[in-house]
């Protein structure tokens, strides 16, 4: 399962501030919190959450607007990937479907997680500036995405064929957050997450040591519907 979500013309990002419940990050989404709450609850299968992240967002193709959700939920020993898209039923739209998938990865199966941070005018930096973007990207499957584009030389002139050249990124999951778009919390709260599952991953520490965020149980009665908005 590969979700990139740095390329949408369009998006809308939510990610819950250090500590907020997973109930009420989903809430706040207002994206079916009670239907996603579920798919998550059976996804864990029992296991204590330790930390999520959830995003949210939205793409605008021609006169359809799609929103789908993806909420990581990490454990001692797995992360969990649920992802939530909806689709209209009928070509009026007034129908609308959900399509679900989940993924559970073993924490020691993790390759790498990767934090790419975005400053502005890095001339002017002092120690403490806020960052103005993150993208946290993790790889497992040893899967790799290739981006390719026809090549080309120096020359405007030149006709000739020179192949293709491209990149190679090993990914599996990629989200990107901006402080622009989803305030400053959002931004911290996804360093934080990366910096619980590099923990987890790595066991460089007792993850005793670490600040757990509060998470509340999931039940019918703490979400106010099914509801879209």
């Amino acid at each position: 399962m590969s979700h990139n979500a740095s390329g949408a013309p369009s998006g809308e990002h939510r990610v819950p501030g250090p500590g907020e419940p997973l109930t009420a990050a989903l809430e706040r989404t207002g994206f079916y919190p009670l239907l996603v709450g579920d798919v998550v609850a059976d996804a864990l299968d029992g296991r204590t959450a330790i930390a999520h992240l959830t995003h949210l967002e939205t793409h605008f193709e021609r006169a359809e607007v799609r929103r789908h959700v993806t909420v990581l939920v990490l454990t001692e020993d797995m992360l969990v990937i649920t992802h939530v898209d909806e689709s209209p039923l009928d070509d009026s739209g007034s129908q609308m479907g959900a399509q679900v998938s989940t993924e559970s990865v073993p924490v020691d199966q993790i390759a790498t997680v990767v934090l790419s941070y975005v400053y502005a005018q890095p001339a002017d930096y002092a120690p403490g500036d806020p960052v103005r973007e993150v993208t946290l990207a993790i790889s497992w499957s040893g899967g790799q995405r290739l981006d390719l584009m026809p090549a080309g030389c120096g020359d405007p002139q030149c006709d000739a064929d020179h192949g293709y050249t491209g990149t190679v990124a090993q990914e599996d999951i990629v989200l990107r957050i901006s402080a622009d778009a989803d305030g400053p919390r959002a931004v911290d709260a996804a360093k934080q997450f990366a910096r619980l599952l590099r923990a987890v991953n790595t066991g460089s520490r007792p993850f005793q040591a670490v600040q757990r965020p509060r998470l509340s149980a999931f039940s019918p009665r703490t979400f106010r519907g099914h509801g879209s908005r």
